[in-house]
């Protein structure tokens, strides 16, 4: 039976906790003691409470996120309860960085900021002198060279099912007001030679879908340049993520990003805003000449699938700024434009403009914003259907095709509100709506209310709907479509890309 046990409740079950595996891989004496056992917040509380104490553990050390907070306080009381003598540590994000808003009292101990050294001397002064640690134990930032990389604890079943995640950086220069990352402005890079050694270790062990967590990975040139070398020499299928700054794309970088074959680069950039005095007001760098030219160049130049930021409700921005925003992201790209709500995180300075532009958020995880001086709260409940039927549509790639008409007489804000309107209304909700469902919803509403022809409308959605293989039409756009029913042209399930390939075809 382990001594420690180290935890979490994962999002979704895709998602390998890095974080866990590196407070294992630094725990020196004691990683031979120590378990991994990982859950997602669909499981019910009881059940994770059973598997870990049927491991007999003495400390049990949980990561704890925004998406899983609220799990985690009820699953650490009821840990206590049945186990008072378990030693219960928190740490992650959302326990690292007060002010606390979920009731965390039920632990033992609370580790602020990266847990590898504390956790480990934590561990090492509980076993030596039980009872004598502080229950907060303050930030201490630890020397990266001498950290051991996590890699190796991946098993095989997460390289054969689940996302990798890797970082060859820790920490971001730029101060964005409502960001966790802007708390620690210096860059810490981890040694290339060894990085890279790592990750070889890891594609000879089949893993082909890696996320990079590092916030800012196109700052240093000549590294990213050996990283994106080592995927460059190697043979699809495989799909690697980055998340990039808009405005710095030296030629060097521009050179290898053109080379990558299709469906196997994905880049999240950060837009956040378009709005130069909004972007200013949050501490936010904003070079409009280099970002157009950048996603210019990214779009027309290269075969990355483009996952780009937008966020609505920051300090001085109207719906009506948000809505330019968006209809000038959608004419320089048609990749994926994530629309968010934005979020007050514990650690960050966004609460400095709470007064003055009366920003209401709410008081439970993840935090949005409900309501400020220029959005009120029934326009920002439109805003967040109107985000999620864009995922639906936009996002998914399901109707790349057929979604454009909704705006092709108009702006795309104004477009897809329209939309949103009707969607729900005809539907009173945004959730469980079928593939099918939606595409029947979608030829309805171009026909009836944007007065399309039925025969445009339904070759435009079969077109769409026909690019993965296995779906059937529903029976209104198989009675009007005028185009004959074709063989689908690939399967969904053909590389670690499914998402990205649907926006290729």
């Amino acid at each position: 039976m382990p001594d420690i046990v180290l935890t979490t409740l994962n999002a979704r079950y895709i998602h390998a906790s890095i974080g866990l595996r590196s407070l294992l891989a630094n725990l020196k004496e004691l990683e031979s003691k120590a378990e991994i056992i990982e859950f997602t917040t669909a499981d019910r509380l009881q059940d994770i409470a059973e598997k870990i104490l049927a491991l007999q553990p003495r400390i049990i050390g949980i990561g704890v996120y925004i998406w899983n907070v609220l799990q985690v306080a009820q699953l650490t009381q009821i840990i206590k309860l049945l186990s008072p003598e378990s030693i219960v540590v928190l740490g992650g994000p959302e326990a690292g960085h007060p002010p606390y808003r979920v009731n965390l009292d039920a632990a033992d101990h609370i580790i602020v900021g990266e847990g590898e050294t504390s956790f480990y001397q934590l561990c090492r002064t509980l076993s030596a002198r039980p009872g004598s640690a502080d229950r907060i134990i303050g930030p201490v930032l630890p020397d990266i060279d001498t950290l051991r990389l996590p890699y190796d604890y991946y098993s095989e079943q997460d390289i054969q099912h689940r996302t990798l995640y890797v970082e060859a950086s820790r920490g971001c220069p730029y101060t964005c007001e409502f960001c966790l990352s802007s708390i620690d402005k210096q860059v810490r890079y981890f040694d290339i030679d060894s990085f890279l050694n790592a990750l070889e270790s890891l594609w000879q062990r089949g893993a082909r879908n890696i996320k990079f967590i590092d916030r800012t990975f196109n700052l240093n040139t000549d590294r990213v340049i050996r990283i994106l070398d080592f995927f460059l020499a190697k043979s699809p299928p495989y799909l690697v993520h980055f998340e990039v700054v808009p405005d710095y794309f030296p030629a060097p970088i521009k050179q290898r990003l053109a080379q990558f074959p299709a469906g196997s680069l994905q880049l999240e950039v950060g837009i956040q805003t378009l709005n130069p005095s909004v972007a200013a007001a949050i501490h936010r760098r904003l070079d409009m000449v280099k970002l157009q030219e950048n996603l210019h160049f990214l779009q027309h130049q290269t075969n990355a699938h483009l996952h780009l930021d937008l966020i609505v409700g920051l300090p001085g921005e109207s719906l009506e700024s948000f809505a330019r925003n968006l209809n000038t992201l959608t004419t320089l790209t048609t990749g994926e434009i994530q629309l968010g709500v934005l979020k007050k995180l514990s650690g960050t300075t966004i609460n400095r403009h709470d007064l003055v532009h009366s920003m209401v958020y709410s008081p439970l995880p993840p935090y949005e914003i409900l309501a400020n001086d220029l959005i009120d709260f029934p326009a920002m409940q439109q805003f967040k259907r109107f985000a999620r039927f864009w995922d639906l549509l936009h996002n998914s790639g399901n109707f790349r095709g057929s979604v454009t008409l909704l705006w092709q007489d108009t702006d795309t804000y104004s477009g897809f509100a329209a939309f949103s309107s009707w969607l729900y209304q005809n539907t009173l909700s945004t959730w469980q709506i079928s593939l099918r469902r939606m595409a029947e919803l979608l030829f309805h509403f171009l026909v009836e209310e944007k007065q399309l022809p039925p025969a445009m409308v339904a070759d435009s959605i079969a077109a769409d709907m026909q690019k993965v293989q296995g779906r059937r039409l529903p029976p209104i756009i198989r009675e009007h479509t005028t185009v004959p029913l074709r063989k689908n042209k690939q399967k969904s399930s053909s590389s670690p890309g499914k998402r990205q390939q649907k926006h290729l075809l």
